[in-house]
């Protein structure tokens, strides 16, 4: 599972991604997911893989984040979720447009995905 964030300068547009990675095999198990929640992409990789991936904010706060608050995965990627879900919450309160609330978004971002493959990225 990929947790993604992409800031280009402090007063534009932020963008944050859900992405969910499988085995190919599982491809119909990602689309039921997609049908079931009525949001979301899926995207094919040469590494034999299929991702779902969900961009728009309120699909991510209204349903991807309670789904996964009712459904709460395991161990150390449910941390990472929580510490996204924050992120989350930071920014539709509007604290990514300020530089003390970019802080506090890296510094949840770096204490996030030790010894996990979920990951959560800031990109200039």
């Amino acid at each position: 599972m990929l947790l993604f964030l992409r800031i280009k300068h402090l007063n534009e547009v932020k963008q944050l991604s859900f992405i969910l990675t499988q085995s190919i095999r599982d491809e119909s198990l990602i689309k039921s997911l997609i049908e079931y929640l009525g949001c979301g992409n899926t995207s094919l990789d040469s590494r034999g893989t299929i991702d779902l991936k969900v961009t728009k904010f309120s699909s991510i706060k209204d349903i991807i984040i309670p789904f996964f608050a009712k459904y709460p995965l395991k161990g150390n990627k449910n941390l990472d979720l929580l510490d996204f879900s924050e992120i989350t919450r930071l920014m539709e309160n509007k604290s990514h447009v300020t530089l003390d609330g970019l802080n506090k978004i890296k510094q949840i971002r770096n204490k996030m995905n030790t010894n996990t493959k979920i990951t959560l990225k800031l990109i200039y």
